[in-house]
C-alpha cells in the first residue's frame, strides 16, 4: 500500500489545512473546514477531488468553509455525533471507538473533550497519523472553553497512549507561542530549550512547525508532563495531582 501525500498549508490568520490523498484511488480527504476557498484552490492546483471531509469540532474556524466544499464535491463530510446540532452539512456522525475507510485504511475516532464537549481525534493506524485538531497542539493544548480540566487531562493522556513515532497534525500554528510558556515552567529540560530554538528558526523563514510527534510532546509539552518533578518543583506544586498541576498550568497559560 503506497503512504498517503499529505499537504499542509496555512488558512485564515493561523489555521492549518491539511489535506490528505491517496494516489492509488484517488480519494482525497480534507481535515476541518476552515476557508473553503483556500482549500478548494489547494486541490485544484494538484487535480485533486475531495471526497472526504473530516470535522473535529464545531468552531467556526473549522467548519466554515463546510458549505463550500459541499457544493463543489459533494463530499462524505464526517463528524461528531455530540456536536450534530452545533455543524451544519454533516452526512456522517461518529463518537468514541467508532471506526471508518478511507482509502482502504481504518480510521479511528477518538473522543477528547475539553476544548469543546464533544471534540473528537482522528487515528489512522496504518500511517502513524493522528489528527488531533484543537486538542493536542505543539508545546500546548486547547482551550478549556467547554470542558473541565480533568476532561482536557483525560483526554491527552488517551493522545499520549499512542506510539511515539505517531505524527500529529494540529489545528493552528501556535508553537511559538506555546515554547515560550513552556520555557517559564519546565526550564530545565534541554530538550525543550533546543527545541525552541529550532521552531524560532523555523518561524524566521516562514516555515511550519508541524508536524510534531506524539514522543516529541511527552517529552517536551508541560501539558503532558504534568507528573515531572522539576515542573512540579518549579511551580511549587510538589503535593498536588497530575490533574491539580495541569489546571495550574492551563491557568498561567490562559493569562500568560
Amino acid at each position: 500500500m503506497t503512504s498517503l501525500m499529505i499537504e499542509q498549508f496555512t488558512c485564515r490568520q493561523d489555521n492549518f489545512g491539511v489535506i490528505l490523498h491517496d494516489p492509488l484511488t484517488g480519494e482525497t480527504a480534507s481535515i476541518d473546514a476552515p476557508d473553503g476557498t483556500v482549500i478548494t484552490n489547494e486541490l485544484r492546483q494538484r487535480n485533486w477531488r475531495l471526497t472526504d471531509l473530516l470535522i473535529t469540532h464545531h468552531h467556526p474556524d473549522h467548519v466554515e468553509g463546510i458549505a463550500a466544499l459541499a457544493e463543489a464535491y459533494s463530499p462524505k463530510v464526517i463528524g461528531p455525533a455530540a456536536e450534530a446540532g452545533k455543524i451544519s452539512g454533516l452526512t456522517q456522525t461518529v463518537g468514541d471507538g467508532d471506526t471508518f475507510k478511507f482509502a482502504g485504511r481504518v480510521v479511528k475516532v477518538i473522543t477528547t473533550p475539553g476544548h469543546t464537549a464533544g471534540h473528537i481525534c482522528f487515528y489512522i493506524a496504518d500511517e502513524g497519523l493522528l489528527f488531533a485538531g484543537d486538542t493536542l497542539f505543539a508545546l500546548g493544548c486547547g482551550r478549556l472553553f467547554e470542558g473541565s480540566p480533568e476532561d482536557m487531562f483525560g483526554s491527552l493522556a488517551r493522545l499520549g497512549a499512542f506510539p511515539d513515532e505517531t505524527r500529529v497534525y494540529c489545528g493552528h500554528e501556535y508553537t511559538q507561542s506555546n515554547a515560550r510558556f513552556a520555557v517559564t515552567v519546565d526550564p530545565e529540560n534541554d530538550e525543550l530549550g533546543k527545541r525552541m530554538e529550532d521552531i524560532n528558526d523555523l518561524r524566521a523563514k516562514g516555515l511550519p512547525t508541524l508536524p510534531t510527534t506524539i514522543g516529541f510532546e511527552k517529552r517536551t509539552n508541560p501539558f503532558m508532563r504534568c507528573g515531572d518533578p522539576s515542573i512540579r518543583q518549579h511551580i511549587g506544586m510538589e503535593a498536588a495531582s497530575d490533574v491539580e498541576v495541569f489546571a495550574e498550568l492551563r491557568h498561567r497559560k490562559d493569562h500568560f
